[in-house]
């Protein structure tokens, strides 16, 4: 009887390591992300100081590939606004995303405990 209790043992371990591992390799991946976009947030967050100093008259031109194009100070402001939501609207569902995969994990690892609690008490 110990041999079938020590296979089920095993598989939930080996399930346990995979699962963990796709977890760690995701949470990682999010915070990569979460680094990038942060980033991005300070770019325009110092982007739009700049230019807020500047006088309403100034010639301002936006870079497209290779190629300037001539833009108001108040598009150029309005399409740093629009980065700067999306960035934090990306942020907290990546935040949120970690979160659950980190639950998930202990919940798997809770649920091993568990069954190995159950077995010690047969």
């Amino acid at each position: 009887m110990a041999a079938p209790i020590d296979l089920e043992l095993k598989k939930a371990f080996s399930e346990l390591q995979v699962k963990m591992i796709d977890t760690q390799q995701k949470v990682k991946l999010a915070d990569l992300q979460i680094d990038q976009l942060t980033r991005v947030q300070k770019h325009t967050k110092l982007t739009h100081a700049e230019i807020t100093t500047l006088p309403d008259n100034t010639r301002l031109y936006e870079g497209v590939g290779r190629m300037f194009i001539l833009q108001s100070k108040e598009d150029i402001n309005n399409q740093l606004m629009d980065k700067q939501k999306t960035a934090d609207e990306k942020i907290k569902e990546l935040e949120q995303k970690k979160v659950y995969l980190e639950r998930s994990v202990k919940e798997a690892e809770d649920n091993i405990r568990e069954m190995l609690m159950s077995r010690r008490t047969q």
